[in-house]
Parts: C-alpha cells; structure tokens; sequence
C-alpha cells in the first residue's frame, strides 16, 4: 500500500515531499507519495473527493465537522503546517476613513469564505483586544479576484451576523471602487498596494508582535489529518507521520540558516530567522499537543462565539482517535 499525502506548498513539508524525510524506521519505511497543490484547490478538492490519505486541513472547517455530528472521516494530528498573524491581512479603502479596527462597526467587511479560520482568528482577535464586536460590521462574502456565484465549500451564516452575498464582482475590485470598506482575507488583494487600498495597520508587525506577547499564541490555520479507516487500521502511522513532519521542519529551519545558496528570495534570509527568534523564542513554530493546548482552546472559543459550533469541545476532543495516548502526550 502507498500512503497518499496532500499538502501545500511550502517549505515546512518539502522534505517529505523531496524524499528527505522518510515515513517510519530505516528497517520498515512507508511507501508515501507525495503531491503538494496549492492551498485552495488542495482543500476544495479534498473536502469534495478525499483523495489523499493524510492531508492538509483548514483546522475550522475540521472542527466544524466534528460539530456537525458527521463520522468525521478524520483523525486529527497536533501538525500545524500553516501559521500566520493575520492583522496584516485587514485591508480597507483609502478613503473610506477607517483608522482603527473600531471604526469598522456598521461598515461593510469582505471576506471571502466565512468559516476561514483567518476571519475566525480576526473576529475574536478584534473583539477581544481592539473593542470591535464581531456582529458589528457587515460581512459581504465572495471571490477574492474573481466573481464567485456559489461558495468554495457549503457554508452556515448564524443569525446574529449580518451577511451579503456578492457573486456579481471579485472582492478586491469591491474594495477599491469603495463598494465595500475593508477586507479580511489570508491573501493579499490585487488592488494593493495603490492609493485607493492600504492596510488598517500600517505597521502591522508591531501590532502582531504585541498580540505575541501578550497571548503567546501563533495562530494556526491548518491541521494535519489522517483518514479514520487507516489510522484505525494501522495506528502505529500516527506517531510515524508526527515524527516525519516534526523532523521535516527541523530540516526547513536548517534550510533557512545555509546561506551557501539562499532557499527563498529574502536578501536577509538567516538574519529575518534569527530575529523571530530573538522575538518570539527557540520555537515559533511549536508542534504536538502540549505547547498547542492554549491556542487551540482559545480557537475553540472563538467558533463558539461565532456560533459556528454550540458543543463546548475540549482541545482534547479535536484530537481524539487512534492513538489519542500518543498525541495529547506530545
């Protein structure tokens, strides 16, 4: 049997993906076979068709499943290959006279998937520590770049929020002819940089180092899942999988500091390293469950208070499974 796996492309899985990182021990290796996809078309194609056996995940859209009372077809893995602050990711119309996340109250906030865990990390976030209610603006949902008539994948809108259903024109292009005032969104609209879009926070780094270390947390927007039916039928895959990919970041971060060809198209590769480093700890990019506890519980609550779930999940439940022992151990 070959272990299918589906991930993103990024630096942080492409030591399995290359053949650096082997699933298993020397004396019994797992055969893998691995395709990474970009993110989008990855999640629309998996959440439609489960075509790989252990994938990349939108870690809301898999606790919605859990809520929904479905056989959820997977086992969560404290694997969070995806990671970003995401206040750098509020763009508004320049002339829109947005100054602060406050000034966002009764005005009309794009996004482009509802459930995202970017717009679930920005409502809580801009609750919590900059006094905008999370039912206070008004969301208009749709493509990103491009008219989008349906969704990416079925949403449920609770009825404290007030939603608009755009499908007629693309997000970013709402954005800078003023038809709508902001945007939450994981990727940065076309439009921007210009005179007409700029970012509620123009020194965005300060606001989410403050967030750091404040909170501690570094949020995640994806998990790792492994099929039920082969991790019931081979748990041992479970502590093999974390493993490789826990050694297969290891190995991204020793690509980042060897600077004999420089792996991205940073000028500055080793130094921008060492100073999240210097800022954030030893580990920024913690993985397994304990250093994980916090943020997974305050993402757990932040759904709740969307109301995208109504159970009161623990941490715990997320992972629950083959090989649970192992995996709230980690």
């Amino acid at each position: 049997m070959t272990l299918t796996i589906g991930l993103s492309r990024m630096d942080r899985v492409r030591p399995l993906a290359d053949g650096r990182v082997r699933v298993g021990s020397p004396d019994a290796p797992v055969d893998v076979e691995v395709s990474l996809l970009p993110t989008q078309a990855l999640f629309n194609q998996q959440l439609v068709e489960h075509t790989f056996d252990c994938v990349e995940l939108p870690i809301a859209t898999f606790v919605r499943l859990m809520e929904e009372g479905q056989d959820n077809p997977y086992v969560a893995l404290p694997v969070f290959p995806s990671r970003h602050f995401r206040l750098s990711c509020v763009f508004v119309n320049a002339d829109a006279g947005i100054a602060s996340p406050a000034d966002l109250a009764g005005r009309r906030v794009g996004v482009p998937v509802f459930d995202m865990a970017a717009a679930v990390w920005l409502r809580g976030i801009l609750q919590d520590h900059y006094g905008l209610d999370r039912v206070a603006p008004v969301y208009v949902t749709g493509g990103l770049e491009q008219a989008r008539a349906g969704e990416e994948h079925p949403q449920f809108y609770p009825p404290q929020f007030t939603v608009e259903r755009r499908g007629d024109a693309s997000l970013a292009k709402l954005l800078a002819d003023g038809e709508i005032d902001a945007l939450y969104t994981a990727r940065a609209p076309s439009t921007w940089p210009s005179g007409r879009v700029a970012r509620l926070f123009e020194r965005p780094q300060e606001e989410e180092l403050r967030y750091f270390r404040k909170t501690g947390i570094f949020p995640p927007m994806h998990l790792v899942g492994l099929k039920r039916h082969v991790a019931e039928a081979s748990p041992e895959l479970i502590p093999q999988l974390y493993r490789a990919f826990r050694d297969a970041q290891d190995l991204a971060r020793a690509d980042l500091w060897d600077s004999t060809a420089l792996s991205t198209m940073l000028p500055w590769q080793l130094e921008s390293l060492r100073e999240s480093e210097a800022l954030m700890g030893a580990d920024p990019w913690p993985m397994g469950f304990a250093g994980n506890r916090h943020t997974v519980a305050t993402l757990l609550e932040y759904l709740r208070r969307d109301r995208l779930i109504e159970r009161d999940f623990s941490p715990e439940e997320v992972f629950a499974g083959p090989a649970q022992d192992f995996l709230v151990a980690t």
